[in-house]
């Protein structure tokens, strides 16, 4: 084909060799008459920015989500909440005042001298707790001397004995989180809950920092600013709220589109692009609210199963736990979708620019082989992740010789299937739903109005639409 000729535009459109991808990307390449639109193809739509889409185009997407940001802002001035409500704390768990410590002393000593485990009277050994004791007063205890390094009573010392079998051992010089309980006898108000690990956890936190810079530059600085602002939509709007009493379906929705904007649009961009990912994205975070929210209720799962959710639901009784599992479920799976609809919507676009007649039909179908790729990973990565983060209460069943029907009929295991498959379900939509949407759009557009520079040669009359 010749600079000369016109290209017949699949939706009656006709364009010359300035207009659809040529037109688009001239403005960072200029056009190449001595090659031709199929050399600018394999070149220019992977060197820069998502060709403009039309006017027409835009305001029908604007139509579509400034209604749906409407209702997410008016949803966030409603739900938000005054501050995470006071309580009397119960010293139990996490629930504890807490201070900071040194360790500046430790010595060993007999586990004798100090009475360190108790054997039962009858000096019955054949319990776990009972040859605990006696291998408790057998070994070399250690008896460390912690002061105290914050709050009122900074500089105050006590002592921690540390039995030989203890998962946690303690050295001089080791920072540690230490519990008050003001109520308790004066030598027994203080004892050591955990080690301070603030420094490492900070040192991680910079080299991942710094990794995502370096590889990502811009975008990953944008990564990085939309993760700060999606912890801040988390502990300062979700989290309160839910302790207030708002309903932690309504505030999971609210705070899940919340973050699913700012994120998306920060790191990719105000484009018809992040805009259709966007889409993909809520139109699946509502098929798993809906499958999730049904399967909870039809499994009958309470969401209170382990101290952290009985101390949750003791000390906040009217917050609905399977409304805060539920809640769980969908903020779990925001992280994943947006990576999913992402790709499958740069994929479908790419696919445009490297072949303007490429039609919405041929669009979906080599968009959803690049997704079925995507789906097997992803869905591998996300079943794996939840068997990871409970892998030792997986041991625990396989010690007791449990069946795997009698495993997965328990509610703390069956929390993790539905949450595991649920979520899979709307990641599996999520790529024919973002795929069919990007190639619709992509191919809706009107191709004269896109380019954004006066096309070269003789089909160079059309100009940017006013």
């Amino acid at each position: 084909m010749t600079s000369s000729q016109q290209t017949p535009d699949p939706h009656g459109h006709e364009h010359g060799p300035g207009s659809g991808h040529g037109a688009a990307h001239g403005a960072g390449h200029g056009p190449d008459p001595g090659h031709g639109s199929g050399h600018g193809h394999g070149h220019s739509h992977s060197h820069g920015p998502a060709a403009p889409v039309s006017r027409h185009l835009r305001r029908v997407i604007a139509a579509v989500l400034i209604p749906f940001a409407t209702a997410v802002v008016v949803g966030l001035v409603v739900l938000w909440p005054g501050g995470t409500p006071a309580h009397e704390r119960t010293g139990v768990g996490f629930d504890r005042q807490t201070e900071q410590g040194k360790v500046v002393a430790v010595e060993q000593v007999d586990c004798k001298d100090v009475n360190a485990a108790q054997v039962p009277p009858t000096g019955d050994t054949s319990t776990p707790q009972g040859r605990e004791a006696v291998n408790g007063q057998q070994g070399q205890c250690e008896k460390a001397t912690i002061e105290v390094t914050s709050g009122p009573d900074a500089g105050r010392r006590f002592v921690e004995i540390v039995q030989p079998d203890a998962p946690r051992q303690l050295d001089e010089g080791t920072g540690v989180v230490v519990a008050y309980a003001p109520d308790a006898p004066e030598d027994l108000q203080y004892s050591v809950t955990d080690v301070n690990r603030k420094v490492p956890m900070a040192v991680l936190a910079g080299i991942f920092a710094l990794a995502v810079v370096l590889v990502g530059r811009f975008r990953g600085v944008m990564a990085l600013i939309a993760l700060a602002v999606s912890f801040l939509v988390l502990t300062l709007f979700i989290l309160p709220a839910i302790l207030e009493g708002s309903n932690p379906l309504v505030v999971a929705v609210v705070g899940s589109s919340a973050i699913m904007l700012l994120a998306l649009y920060m790191c990719h961009g105000l484009s018809a692009r992040t805009s259709v990912a966007v889409l993909g994205t809520l139109i699946s975070l509502l098929l798993i609210g809906l499958l999730g929210s049904f399967f909870i209720g039809w499994a009958s799962l309470s969401g209170n199963t382990d101290d952290y959710t009985g101390l949750i639901h003791g000390l906040y009784p009217e917050i609905d736990m399977s409304g805060l599992l539920l809640a769980g479920v969908i903020i779990g799976s925001l992280g994943v979708l947006d990576d999913v609809t992402v790709t499958q919507t740069s994929a479908v676009w790419e696919l445009r620019q490297a072949d303007p007649g490429m039609g919405p039909r041929a669009l979906y179908r080599a968009g959803i082989r690049i997704g079925r790729d995507h789906i097997a990973s992803v869905v591998n990565t996300l079943v794996l992740a939840y068997a990871g983060a409970a892998l030792p209460l997986l041991l625990l069943f396989t010690i007791a010789q449990s069946s795997m029907g009698t495993v997965a009929n328990s509610e703390l295991v069956a929390e993790e299937i539905v949450r595991t498959l649920v979520g899979s379900i709307g990641l599996v939509a999520s790529v024919p739903v973002t795929t069919a949407l990007a190639a619709l759009v992509v191919s809706a557009d009107r191709p004269a109005e896109n380019a954004g520079v006066r096309p070269a040669g003789r089909g160079g009359r059309r100009r940017r639409a006013k």
